[in-house]
C-alpha cells in the first residue's frame, strides 16, 4: 500500500507546486513522472534493505537465482526512476517499466496464492499494478506529445543556433525577419586596389 500512497501524495504535492506558480511541475505528465519517480525509488529500496527476503520469497521457483532477480530488478527500478526525472529519458524508462510491471506480475501472483504471509491478496494487488501500469502508460503515451502540443518555456540562455541573433539583439540591433543565415560568406572588400 505504500507505494500507491507515495505515487499518490507526491504527484499531488507536485500538482499543487504548479498550480502555486511552479509551471513545470503543474504540468499533469511532470507531476506523474515525479511521483513514479519517487514510488519505484521506493519500491526499488525494498529490494535491498527492508522487504529483501520477502521479495526474494516472491520470486516463482521455476526461475533461477532468486536472490541475484531480485537485485536486478531493484537496480532497474532505481534507474528507471531516474531516468523519470529526466525529460529525455522519460518515455523510455516509463516503457521499461511498463515492461517491468507486466512481466513480474507472475511473481505477485506466486506470492498472494502461495505461502507469502505478508502478501497482499491477489485482488487488491491487481487493483494497484493496474494503477502503475496506467501510470507508467500515461507517461509514456502523454510525456512526447505533451511537450509538442505546449509553448516552449523561455529559456534563460539563447540556444546555440541562436546565438548571433541574440549578441545582436544585445547590442541593440533590431532583429525582424527570419533568423540570421549561418553559411559562410565571401567578402568583396578584401580585394586590394593596386
Amino acid at each position: 500500500m505504500e507505494p500507491l500512497v507515495t505515487l499518490v501524495a507526491v504527484t499531488g504535492l507536485l500538482l499543487l507546486a504548479g498550480a502555486l506558480g511552479a509551471r513545470r511541475l503543474g504540468r499533469p505528465t511532470n507531476a506523474l513522472r515525479g511521483g513514479l519517480a519517487a514510488m519505484f525509488a521506493l519500491t526499488a529500496g525494498a529490494h535491498f534493505v527492508g522487504m529483501r527476503d520477502e521479495l526474494v520469497a516472491m520470486v516463482p521457483p521455476a526461475l533461477p537465482a532468486p536472490g541475484l532477480l531480485v537485485t536486478l530488478t531493484g537496480i532497474a527500478e532505481f534507474t528507471c526512476a531516474l531516468g523519470l526525472l529526466w525529460s529525455r529519458t522519460a518515455r523510455l524508462s516509463a516503457a521499461a517499466l511498463s515492461a517491468m510491471l507486466v512481466l513480474m506480475f507472475p511473481a505477485n501472483v506466486h506470492a498472494a496464492t502461495g505461502d507469502v504471509p505478508w502478501y497482499d491478496e491477489l485482488g487488491p494487488r491487481t487493483a494497484m499494478q493496474t494503477v502503475f501500469l496506467a501510470a507508467t502508460i500515461t507517461v509514456l503515451a502523454r510525456h512526447g506529445r505533451a511537450a509538442t502540443e505546449t509553448p516552449a518555456q523561455p529559456s534563460l540562455s539563447p540556444r546555440p543556433r541562436d546565438h548571433r541573433r541574440a549578441k545582436a539583439e544585445d547590442r541593440g540591433e533590431p532583429q525582424s525577419g527570419p533568423a540570421p543565415d549561418h553559411t559562410p560568406r565571401t567578402s568583396s572588400s578584401s580585394t586590394s586596389s593596386s
